[in-house]
């Protein structure tokens, strides 16, 4: 059945001719056995067109943006982002320490100096952090010293610090974080320091988040209204009516969706990576739920340790009490011993211990 999005990309191809490709490989044929059948349907409606291509895919993703091959796509994203022009002149290496499970829910994490000499982190992440804010301060100050270190050793005695530019930590999430839902119809947030006086100076650090599912949300039968939305609608969208409107209204978007389905004629690859995708899926959302729920579990353990300790204090006190009327009642010593034990089921050391 052809599919809206093949008359935009001919190379696009019936589920027949996927399925039949599959068939001829043993290892693939089981790889696509071993899916649940939503898996199996999602895989297919992506290769024909049934659905647009989720651009957030790594392999996609690695592709279509990689700033070595396509600078200017960089270029544009960025400027658009932080709305003035942006030319990236070099990608930096990324040595920020980076906790491992992290990095498995990175999309992207990718650092680029500026024309102007400011450096810009930019992530997109499938599972939005907790504690975003503390997150990325942390990474932001480690961006802003190693620049301070680089500059420095570059100008020597000439150095100053007003060589030291901005600092722009630029996140996208694909699923964000709870507290960007209390702001249901705004997508774009920038934080920059400023004086509760009015007094004017610079500071370096800058952030921008953007939640894309928040996006998705508020812009629901709504047009595309500049090149800035249009960037967040090519990562965020997989409708195919949406793709096509998109691709027309910018038609540069074009060729990143022609590169996208050209990939998808190798189904080896895009098998390999649909199933990456569904691994780091399920262990980056168990991840995400535990650190969701650490709060209420290290309440628990706290909870369970103080109902301990009082039961403990309530054992004690009981044993003591217990003592104190047979002692009441005059009975020797030796023979409290053995009731105590007998009843407490506890060893005669211990009994004398309460004594």
């Amino acid at each position: 059945m052809a599919t809206k999005l093949k008359e935009y990309f001919p190379m696009i191809r019936k589920r027949e001719e996927v399925l039949a490709e599959i068939a001829k490989s043993a290892m693939l044929q089981t790889k696509f056995d071993g899916w649940e059948v939503e898996q199996q349907e999602e895989f297919l409606n992506i290769c024909t067109g049934v659905k647009g291509l989720n651009l957030l895919y790594d392999g996609f993703f690695k592709e279509v943006m990689n700033p070595e091959y396509v600078p200017e796509r960089l270029d544009d994203f960025l400027s658009q982002m932080l709305r003035q022009k942006v030319k990236v002149v070099k990608v930096l290496p990324n040595d920020s320490a980076r906790i491992a499970d992290e990095s498995s829910l990175l999309i992207m994490d990718i650092v680029v100096e500026l024309e102007d000499g400011s450096i810009a982190n930019v992530e997109m992440q499938k599972i939005g952090y907790l504690f975003p804010g503390q997150r990325c301060a942390c990474y932001s100050a480690d961006l802003l010293l190693r620049q301070y270190k680089r500059v420095r050793g570059e100008k020597k005695k000439k150095f100053s610090y007003r060589d030291i530019k901005s600092v722009y930590t630029i996140v996208l999430f694909e699923k964000s974080p709870i507290e960007f839902h209390e702001y249901p119809d705004i997508y774009y947030h920038f934080f920059e320091q400023k004086s509760d006086t009015g007094l004017k100076m610079e500071f370096l650090q800058k952030y921008l988040f953007v939640p894309l599912d928040i996006f998705q949300e508020s812009k629901q039968n709504r047009d595309i209204k500049d090149k800035r939305d249009a960037w967040l609608t090519l990562f965020s969208s997989d409708e195919p009516e949406i793709i096509i409107g998109l691709i027309e209204a910018y038609p540069g978007f074009r060729e990143i969706y022609k590169e996208g389905y050209e990939i998808c004629l190798n189904v080896e690859r895009v098998m390999e990576m649909f199933s990456k995708e569904l691994y780091e899926l399920d262990r980056n959302t168990v991840q995400y739920m535990i650190d969701e729920m650490q709060d209420t579990i290290d309440a628990q353990k706290d909870a369970i340790e103080e109902l301990h300790r009082k039961n403990d204090e309530m054992y004690n006190q009981s044993i003591v009490g217990t003592i104190n009327i047979l002692r009441g009642l005059n009975i020797p010593e030796q023979e409290i011993i053995m009731r105590i034990c007998e009843q407490y089921q506890i060893d005669e050391a211990q009994v004398k211990k309460y004594l």
